[in-house]
């Protein structure tokens, strides 16, 4: 969108004119003070789809009326459960659809994923990530590292902002790459990181990790329904996230991964095998001798949560139907927007500062401010007057506006009462 203003009439014309305003009815919002909420926090929990009961109810129903048999008889058997979310999370992750499978949960997932893409070898073993990156993958980096008796302190490469910056530079990425290039033996990071916003260059970082002969792989929680993911065509080995944040299937419900299909006909791969990643054609047989599936499917362990996969269903329905293209350019121009009006309200208050990438390649729909005076009193001040947004010590506030179910009146209004908190606190 080549201009913005600073107006309702402006925010309401874009809704007006918006072919996905439809979606925002299809979700609850929660109340604050007894209205409803400007949600910006699905960068942390998405909305639930209304829909999710009568999902949820069907599987309720066809185990109250089947029981066991629930498993291969009716309209949707639960054998098959994990098939159901291919075709929409494919499309979400830019995936073929045997290379992805919704599963287990986002850290375990990562370590799964590790024992196969992870192998150190002599001098050969370490694992490059950027610094300050999420605790859950500071800790699974940390014991991979120990399980196969190195030194975290050695074996990890951390690339952090240059002084004074708060974002990563793409070519410090990949010049650590290409220093420890002898000795590197995987490269595992944020596709979005989760405090800054910063979208990074997935495709530079996987060609130049396999440049040098290392796996890369990516924990896409903040990225996955949010920023726009090419897994195949990059050549990406593997990748991992949750389904709670913008894919709104509900609290710590089911995740997900990618393997890219190179691999996904390789049984020397290392993995922890489990029955489900097991051959279903002979999976029944109970015999010893894992045969894994192929794809992104043998790397299952159990199977799936029906009644979590019910719900994750419910707003993987929401995606196909709105379609990522549709998305990605209705939260280019709503993320714009709040830029645009942060801009013109804080001025030199000095009050905030804007840390995610002003590129819109660079980011996704989040924006992280930095609050330089008024500390958490500022994001109280937000939620007092109905904007439910997410706090990050030690003074970071994220603004997340959703394309599914945040409109641009939600951002003005958002801007409103940034103006009236500015004033408290310049």
């Amino acid at each position: 969108m080549s201009s913005y203003r600073y107006s309702l009439a402006f925010a309401q014309e874009r809704d007006r004119e918006d072919p996905l305003r439809k979606f925002q009815s299809r979700f609850h919002f929660p109340k604050v003070n007894g209205e409803a909420a400007i949600y910006f926090c699905g960068n942390s929990l998405g909305l639930q789809p209304k829909a999710v009961r009568e999902h949820l109810d069907r599987d309720l129903e066809s185990w109250a009326s089947k029981a066991v048999d629930g498993h291969f008889e009716g309209d949707a058997p639960w054998f098959s459960v994990h098939e159901r979310s291919k075709a929409a999370l494919a499309e979400i992750v830019g995936a073929k659809k045997h290379e992805v499978v919704a599963m287990g949960s986002l850290t375990t997932n990562l370590h799964a994923l590790l024992v196969s893409f992870y192998q150190p070898n002599g001098k050969r073993n370490k694992i490059l990530t950027e610094a300050g990156a999420f605790p859950s993958d500071m800790y699974a980096l940390e014991s991979q590292v120990k399980y196969h008796g190195l030194d975290p302190d050695e074996a990890i490469v951390e690339v952090g902002p240059r002084p004074g910056e708060h974002t990563i530079r793409t070519e410090d990425i990949l010049q650590a790459i290409s220093k420890h290039q002898d000795e590197l033996a995987c490269v595992m990071m944020a596709g979005l990181q989760y405090y800054t916003g910063q979208v990074f260059d997935m495709k530079a970082i996987a060609s130049a990790a396999h440049a040098v002969g290392a796996t890369v792989g990516f924990d896409l929680a903040h990225a996955a329904g949010n920023a726009p993911l090419h897994l195949h065509d990059w050549g990406v080995d593997f990748a991992a996230w949750c389904s709670y944040k913008y894919l709104n299937s509900g609290p710590g419900n089911v995740a997900g991964i990618f393997v890219h299909e190179r691999h996904g006909n390789n049984p020397a791969l290392n993995r922890f095998a489990g029955w489900w990643g097991h051959d279903e054609k002979v999976r029944f047989k109970m015999e010893k001798g894992f045969v894994p599936m192929y794809g992104a499917d043998g790397w299952q362990n159990s199977n799936g949560n029906v009644l979590g996969m019910a719900a994750h269903q419910a707003s993987l329905d929401i995606f196909q139907e709105a379609g990522m293209v549709h998305l990605r350019k209705k939260s280019v121009q709503l993320t714009g927007f709040l830029a645009f009006l942060i801009r013109e309200i804080s001025g030199e208050s000095g009050v905030l500062e804007v840390i995610t990438p002003n590129a819109e390649a660079e980011r996704g729909c989040q924006l992280s401010l930095l609050i330089h005076k008024g500390g958490k009193a500022v994001f109280d001040e937000f939620y007092q007057n109905g904007i439910v947004g997410d706090w990050r010590n030690p003074n970071v506030i994220r603004i997340a506006p959703t394309p599914l179910y945040n409109s641009f009146e939600d951002v003005f209004r958002f801007a409103k009462i940034l103006e009236q908190s500015l004033s408290k606190f310049a």
